[in-house]
């Protein structure tokens, strides 16, 4: 299989991102794992799609820090490939990274994505649903049984009649952005600065206002989804809890929280089976919700991390099931010969 991860940046990834416990298991299994990162692609006046990709030079790797280094330093293999020659292309990119001079990043992998699909190549997660998921506004698009009560504005009286509604407690975030930041919770105490607040991350857009759930001081679950499905691999979930420290309610990891072995409940499961039928039907192949009781604080659809997180906890390696599942996919195009479209398969 020839595997190709898309990522923000090449020389910016981290030794515990989950992209590098994928492209692990795949060289593991004896399949091509190329990176490209946004600069690196090319679109030929032929319209055929090549990219500046690297890989790193062994055959197997046991540890993240070695195959980090090989793939970044000087021994890594660097090639210009033919992107149409790929089986799977893996969008892995966060665009909440790609602000400021680098805005123009934010869709590449999407826009040469959406190409891609057209010459054969599996793209995952299905690039035109992700166009859509650009924001946190693609989380509205859930059933509102899922999700906490919101409102989106930039409005101060608005956003001051939702927490004065809401008892005063009401999380505040900017609509796009990722990794806790921006995340306020105003208490009672603190609507004094409510307009401070509000004034402060309007810069950045909309706002996003929302019910605060009591049990978020428990921190909350991260829990992989693949193929529709909760993930599941030699009988453990892959999931894991997150805590924030003392005094914050941001419970990401890179925000200073901490991590613990989660339990699945029934009430997380069924929180999956409703959301199921929209990742499918837009071909969502792997994604991590964030679950706080029984609603969800999150759906991360671009690059969701902690698979060596939740390895660790449940002591099986979950890239292996991933990797698994696009063998299975590159198969099917084998036999039904592209009978499927790119969002049936994503999810098969």
């Amino acid at each position: 299989m020839r595997l190709a991860f898309y990522v923000n940046d090449v020389m910016t990834e981290g030794e515990g991102y989950t992209t590098n416990q994928l492209a692990m298991a795949a060289i593991a299994r004896g399949h091509e794992a190329w990176v490209i990162g946004a600069d690196d692609f090319i679109l030929e006046k032929d319209n055929t799609i090549k990219a500046r990709a690297r890989h790193a030079p062994r055959a197997s790797y046991k540890s993240g820090a070695t195959y980090l280094a090989d793939l970044k330093g000087p021994k890594a293999r660097i090639e210009e490939i033919s992107v149409h020659d790929l089986d799977v292309l893996f969008l892995r990119s966060d665009p909440a990274k790609d602000t400021g001079a680098r805005h123009w990043a934010q869709g590449v992998g999407l826009d040469f994505g959406r190409v891609a699909l057209n010459h054969g190549v599996i793209v995952l997660n299905d690039p035109y649903a992700l166009a859509d998921a650009m924001n946190k506004m693609y989380f509205q698009t859930f059933p509102e049984e899922v999700r906490p009560r919101t409102i989106i504005t930039r409005s101060r009286e608005k956003i001051r009649r939702f927490a004065k509604e809401e008892g005063n407690w009401v999380v505040l975030k900017p609509l796009q952005g990722s990794g806790g930041k921006g995340v306020f919770l105003v208490k009672p105490e603190d609507m004094t600065n409510l307009n401070q607040i509000v004034d402060a991350l309007s810069k950045d857009g909309y706002i996003i206002a929302q019910e605060y759930l009591p049990e978020a001081r428990k921190g909350d679950v991260r829990l992989f989804m693949m193929n529709g499905r909760p993930m599941r691999y030699k009988g453990k979930y892959a999931a894991f809890r997150r805590v924030s420290m003392e005094g914050d309610i941001r419970n990401n990891v890179h925000a200073g929280g901490s991590v613990e072995p989660a339990e699945i409940t029934a009430e997380a499961l069924m929180l999956c089976k409703m959301v199921r039928p929209k990742l499918c039907k837009d071909g969502m192949f792997l994604v991590g919700l964030d679950i706080v009781g029984n609603k969800l604080m999150e759906i991360n659809v671009f690059s969701p991390g902690g698979l060596i997180t939740a390895q660790k906890f449940e002591g099986v390696n979950f890239s292996h099931a991933v990797i698994l599942s696009l063998e299975n996919k590159v198969d099917y195009m084998k036999y039904y010969r592209r009978k499927f479209d790119n969002v049936e398969l994503a999810t098969l």
